[in-house]
Order: C-alpha cells, then structure tokens, then sequence
C-alpha cells in the first residue's frame, strides 16, 4: 500500500485536514511569525493538488502556533460546511491575564472566504492548550476547552466546558461544564472532539489528579452533549506538562482515537458504549513519539503518522504505520526527516485508496 509524504503548501505548518463524503479533502495550516501569524484554508479534490489558499482568520497575527498543540482545528457539518477554532494569540487577548480567546470562524455559503472570528469563551476563562471541534449531520456545532472553574487556579480546578450551536454555526449559547469529574486537566496540553456517523460526540483529554496522574480520559455522548460518560483509558505518571494532542478517525470497524503515553502514541478501537477503547503501541521505538494524526481508506486500512524528536523551538521527523481493521501492523514503518518547529503531521487517505502524510 502506498504512502506518499507531501509538504504543506505554501510553506504551511501544523496541518490539520478532514474529508468530505465526496472525498474532497479539507485542509487548514498555519503561516506567519508563530507567536501572531494567520490561518489558511485550501482543499484537493484529487489529493493531490491544492486549491489557491483563503485566509481564515480576519484580524491578522490572530492565531498561535507555539507550543505546536494550540493551533487551528476543523470539522466539516451538515451540507459541507465547515469551521474552524483555534486559540486566538495576544493580538486578541492577553494570555498573562488568561485572557486568550476560543475563536471560531466559518466558511461562508458562496465558499469564498470565511466570517471573521467570534470568541466563544464567555466565563471559562483560562485556557493554554488548543481546544477541539466536532459537527454532525443534524447542524449541530461543537466546540471544547479546558479551563479552571471560575475563581480557582490550578490544573486540578481546570475541567472541560462546552458549547453547541444548533445552527450549523451561526449561534452558540453560553459555555457549559461538558463533565465535572475531579480529574483536573493538563494545563498545556490539547484536547480533541469527534462526532461520529451515528452522532455519537467524543472528546479525548489528559488530566492532572494531584498534579502527577496525566491520564489520558475518553469522554462519550449519546444524547448530543446533554450528558457525558467516561473512562481513563491509559494511565501515564508523570509530574510536568506532556504538551500532548490526539486524533480520531472513522473507519470500517468504527471510530479510533489516538493518543500519546509514556513518550509513545498509542491507538485504540472506540466501544462506545462503555467509553473506552483498545490499546495499541503503534511502534516499539523508544524514541519520543508526539502528535498522532490518523487515516483509513476504503479498504478498512488505518495509517497511523506522528513525530518524533520534536522539542520546544525544535523540529523533528514524520512516522508512519499501516495497520489492519484488527490492530495488526501491515509491513515496516517509514519515517523521515524535516517535520518544522512548531509542526506537526496530518494524514489522509486518497480515493484510490494510497494515503499521503503532509508535514
């Protein structure tokens, strides 16, 4: 099975892409100074050529990109349509002050350009590491943060808030606990959300119980984020910021998530019913794996890519596994150098069925 590793375009870093049901594929990357530089939106309907760029954000220097884990994410909704969050740089509040914003942004109906950005944080304010979004068939919006509980500091005070617009993005309410479990959250670490074809909305987070206990937490709902339920699904002991994110795919068997424990990504098979998952090393190499980014292809199988030798100010390589729908690996991994500082890697699988690595 062939795996083709391509550049972002335009000299872009820290891609993160999503496909259509057309097989379109949507991609989001970050350019500029990475303390205050700017989002850009472009798509491929073959996979392997790109659109002209559109800016994404409309006040300029609005997006971050240090850290790696604090940049854009993106969902694609009902009829296409498609939005974006990322957390908003100094230009648009004062991160000392925790002042940073959850900004949220949406491609307009002619497909031309996108709306300027919203802040949807309201109360929870107080957040560090990058936030998710999720979108179903139904127009509903969903987008997640950490951040302490009003009045408190600390990582054991962070939880996980929420809001979901029931208009395919044109309105959200104020934020709301998603879960108020006692499990804190790791402060500088992301967090990631996933609806799934059944509209099941999932969420994907490390806490920080008594500052050491950096598990990694799998929330499910199946009401559409009335209620949560969820599980610690990999324990990691470990007493200082991880800088972590996660990934999630829908394949043949259901949907996966990815994560890193112990300097090593990790995957699993969702039961969502019981909001937990299936737990497999995607390599044996000891080295320090980061920034999980997951594909599956028509034939059922699931690539698996992350970086390794990623530092602060530092880049590193791109990896990648192929996996069967049961978790068995197919063939060696590959790897390479030149993933950029402040990077990371997405994946994505063609209509042929070849997938292709951008980094």
């Amino acid at each position: 099975m062939q795996v083709e590793l391509k550049r972002v375009p335009d000299g872009g870093i820290q891609p993160q892409v999503a496909a259509d049901e057309h097989g379109t594929v949507h991609l989001v990357y970050f350019k500029g100074d990475p303390s205050a530089g700017d989002l850009f939106y472009s798509k491929s309907t073959d996979g392997v050529t790109f659109s002209d760029p559109i800016r994404v954000n409309s006040v300029p220097g609005s997006a971050v990109a240090i850290g790696n884990i604090r940049g854009a994410r993106l969902a694609i909704g009902r009829h296409g349509n498609l939005y974006v969050v990322w957390n908003g740089s100094s230009r648009m509040g004062n991160p000392s002050e925790g002042r940073s914003p959850m900004l949220f942004s949406r491609l307009n109906e002619t497909r031309t350009a996108f709306e300027p950005e919203r802040d949807l944080i309201h109360t929870a304010r107080g957040i560090d590491g990058g936030g998710g979004i999720a979108a179903d068939q139904q127009g509903r919006v969903y987008v997640f943060w950490h951040a302490p509980i009003p009045g408190q500091h600390g990582e054991e005070f962070r939880r996980i808030w929420m809001t979901r617009s029931d208009d395919d993005g044109k309105s959200f309410p104020p934020e709301r606990l998603a879960w108020d479990e006692p499990t804190g959250t790791c402060g500088c670490c992301s967090l990631d959300s996933y609806s799934d074809r059944y509209g099941r909305v999932y969420v994907l987070f490390r806490s920080a119980s008594a500052m050491v206990h950096r598990d990694m937490y799998l929330l499910e709902s199946a009401d559409h984020g009335a209620t949560f339920h969820g599980s610690d699904i990999s324990k990691w002991n470990v007493g200082f910021c991880v800088m972590s994110s996660e990934a999630f795919v829908s394949g043949r068997a259901g949907s996966y998530a990815a994560w890193e424990t112990e300097k090593r990504i990790h995957f699993g098979l969702i039961n969502a019913q019981a909001a937990t998952a299936s737990d497999i090393a995607v390599s044996s190499d000891p080295e320090n794996q980061k920034y999980p980014s997951l594909a599956t292809n028509r034939e059922g199988l699931i690539l698996a890519s992350w970086t390794e030798g990623m530092s602060w100010k530092r880049g590193g390589s791109v990896h990648w596994q192929l996996f069967d729908s049961a978790g068995q690996r197919i063939g060696n991994s590959g790897a390479a150098d030149g993933v950029p500082p402040w990077s990371l890697v997405a994946a994505y699988a063609r209509r042929n069925a070849s997938f292709v690595v951008l980094f």
